[in-house]
């Protein structure tokens, strides 16, 4: 399924890999209503689709995205800050609810919502040269499109707190050494080494994938007994799936095992 190229947001599904991509090049892929309303549209499109097994958001152009379209705030407009970020929210929360992986393909600038929507997803790859700033405090506001949730994960509270108040760029390898994304890549190989990691994923048990994205995430509000007791829920839930019965036949059988996702 494609959606049309005039679109700001296009999807296509191909081998159980879905992608969703950011179409305003002119605009540096900013994010307005009508972006936010494409990307909620594409993110309900594949919520309850069994022929997903991993989900790209990448962006069109020179850049994954710059984040909010601050015209859209100029003096005069009608446009309320909640018309653009509701819908963005609503999309970061199906595909954190997902159990295929989401993975973020970053290049060229990753600002502002657009940097805080790739620290929504569960892996990252970028680009060498890519370039990221939070740039919240630049604009007088604070995080949205869950930021203030995933930097503090991802990189400690004293380095989120540096990232978001002092609003400086930074680049690919700081990115990787804070751990903002998992990997980083030659600029001409970033499609490549993202299908790479798609594919993989996309061939493997994705049942099991949302149990562990879920428990992961779970885990930094949770108890650890009450984990303890979810991991042997989920395990239990597991080992009844076609996935973990294959996996056992596989083993056995000294084979690679062949997942379908169920």
């Amino acid at each position: 399924m494609t959606s049309p190229n005039s679109s700001p947001v296009r999807m296509t599904h191909e081998g159980g890999i879905t992608t969703i991509l950011f179409n305003r090049p002119s605009a540096m892929n900013a994010l307005d209503v009508p972006t936010a309303h494409a990307f909620l549209a594409a993110c309900r499109a594949l919520r309850d689709d069994p022929q997903v097994r991993v989900v790209v958001i990448s962006g069109e152009g020179k850049a994954f995205g710059v984040g909010g379209d601050l015209t859209e705030f100029q003096q005069g407009s009608s446009i309320a800050p909640a018309d653009l970020i509701d819908p963005l929210h609503e999309g970061v929360k199906i595909l954190a609810a997902l159990n295929a992986p989401v993975i973020a393909s970053l290049h060229g600038v990753v600002a502002g919502g657009s940097l805080s929507l790739s620290m929504a997803c569960d892996l990252a790859i970028a680009a060498e040269g890519t370039r990221f700033n939070l740039a919240y405090a630049n604009v007088a506001a604070n995080c949205d499109v869950s930021g203030s949730w995933s930097l503090p994960r991802l990189v400690g509270l004293r380095n989120a707190m540096q990232i978001a108040l002092l609003s400086d760029t930074f680049d690919a390898a700081e990115a990787l050494r804070l751990g903002l994304v998992n990997k980083v890549v030659a600029g001409d190989k970033l499609h490549e080494e993202t299908q790479a990691m798609a594919q993989r994923l996309a061939a493997g048990p994705t049942l099991a994938y949302g149990r562990m994205k879920r428990l992961l995430r779970q885990s930094f509000e949770t108890d650890l007994a009450t984990q303890l007791d979810a991991e042997r829920d989920n395990f239990t839930a597991s080992s009844k799936t076609a996935d973990f019965k294959e996996a056992l036949l596989a083993f056995f059988a000294k084979r690679r095992p062949v997942f379908f996702g169920r």
